[in-house]
Formats: C-alpha cells, structure tokens, sequence
C-alpha cells in the first residue's frame, strides 16, 4: 500500500490552519507558477498575519498572496 506526499497545497493548508488554530474560515490555497494565493475569512488582522507565517514556513521564496478577507 503506498500513499502518495502530500501536494504543496495541502502543506501550505496544514501549516496555516495549525499556525491560525482554524481560525480562518473557508481556508484556500491557490497555488500557481510562481505564487501562492491564501483565500478566507478572519476575524482580526491578527490571525491574517499569522497566515501569512504559516504560509512562509512552507513557502519561504515563492510569492505569497494574502487575500484573506478581515472582518
């Protein structure tokens, strides 16, 4: 039985989603070429930003987008 590794996006998705607590509602990950979009809802800037860590630890060169919307 073999499992296959798991895809960039799906580290990205478990990295922010341990870093956030889940605090991030309607988490994506785009990834594309040469960028990563995250894409969700948060209720503070603060949990935005630690998205945006969790992301980096997995993606510390390619370019990161930040579209989680605060509110």
């Amino acid at each position: 039985m073999s499992t296959t590794p798991p895809t960039l996006s799906e580290r990205v998705l478990a990295s922010v989603t341990t870093r956030t607590s889940r605090r991030v509602r309607d988490l994506a990950v785009e990834v594309g070429s040469d960028r990563v979009t995250l894409r969700g809802r948060a209720d503070s800037y603060h949990v935005k930003q630690l998205a945006l860590h969790g992301a980096r630890e997995v993606v510390p060169t390619l370019r990161l987008d930040n579209a989680i919307v605060v509110g």
